[in-house]
């Protein structure tokens, strides 16, 4: 227990400083090159032959990236302790998005501030799925901070917990499911019934740490200045926490809504089509491109509070 925390503390403290570098081998990349040859051969016949083949996708690549991560913590423990602890604390690493998140989100604030609108619109279609093309600069704006406000969870918050509870296994376990939801949970024609069983493991998974990730996030409302209300997040968390399709993504974006005084989500165009979705939060005050900063010092307060809290949790289970 103590080499897996000592690799913890240090996988996290990687992802702050490297971040994931263009270009950089991910293993991340590698699962979502297996779903997308999975998908493009198993994604066809009827509606119950999909249902099958997209349970099958979810073993094949879950399977997949915990036996790999297994064997590679496996042989080099074996070799030398050292070399395990490097090893795992790469991985975990590897697991973590939250420099990445506010370098990719981080782009579309410096072009909106460059009245670079174009710019803009570009580095934010490389963050969310949504049809970009139809946003005004504030809509822009909206979008980024929304993305970072539900990846706080699924990119930082979620990986951190599976992995403090299970080790890299279990945290690649968790990136598997993710990356598939991302890739193929979609409700349209071509992923209703394939992409299913991966959207709903998606939503069990997330269901839990999503309500601890809008907690963190209230606290560290406390340590982050004013531009954040502890009392307003928690009002608005508790009155739109729900207002989601997915059971989950409202918990963070109504936190950070709610703690920056503004007015979220609303109506978005998925691959040509108009989804009605509700508003979260209250326009206190009208968005601005600052609050993509302010929404990554938020998420980077909570992914901080993140570390402590699981670190802490390790700590006695090893030492009491």
């Amino acid at each position: 227990m103590k080499y897996h925390i000592l690799a913890f503390v240090a996988g996290f403290i990687l992802d702050l400083i490297i971040g994931d570098p263009h270009n950089f081998p991910h293993p991340i990349r590698l699962i979502g090159k297996l779903i997308d040859v999975l998908d493009k051969k198993w994604n066809n016949g009827s509606r119950h032959q999909q249902r099958i083949m997209g349970r099958w996708l979810v073993v094949t690549v879950t399977g997949s990236a915990v036996l790999a991560t297994a064997i590679l913590i496996f042989v080099f423990y074996l070799i030398h302790p050292i070399a395990g602890i490097v090893v795992e604390a790469i991985l975990t690493y590897y697991i973590l998005a939250t420099k990445s998140l506010r370098v990719e989100s981080m782009k579309v604030c410096r072009a909106l501030e460059c009245r670079d609108v174009e710019g803009a619109r570009h580095a934010v279609s490389m963050i969310v799925g949504r049809d970009t093309s139809v946003l005004d600069d504030i809509g822009i704006a909206k979008a980024a901070i929304e993305t970072v406000a539900e990846n706080a969870s699924d990119g930082v918050i979620a990986p951190l917990i599976f992995t403090a509870i299970g080790g890299p296994i279990l945290g690649f376990f968790y990136k598997a499911v993710n990356t598939m939801d991302s890739m193929v949970g979609y409700k349209n024609d071509k992923y209703l019934y394939f992409g299913r069983t991966a959207a709903l493991l998606d939503d069990v998974v997330n269901f839990v740490p999503s309500r601890i990730s809008a907690w963190l996030m209230i606290i560290a409302c406390f340590f982050l200045g004013n531009d954040f209300s502890a009392r307003d997040a928690i009002r608005i968390h508790k009155r739109d926490c729900r207002k989601h399709a997915s059971p989950n993504s409202a918990q963070t974006e109504s936190t950070a809504a709610g703690a920056l005084g503004i007015q979220l989500a609303g109506d978005a165009v998925y691959f040509g089509e108009v989804h009605k979705k509700p508003f979260i939060g209250d326009a206190l005050r009208p968005v601005e491109y600052a609050d993509i900063r302010r929404v990554n010092k938020l998420m980077y307060g909570a992914a901080i509070l993140g570390e402590v809290i699981c670190t802490a949790f390790m700590c006695v289970i090893a030492f009491v």
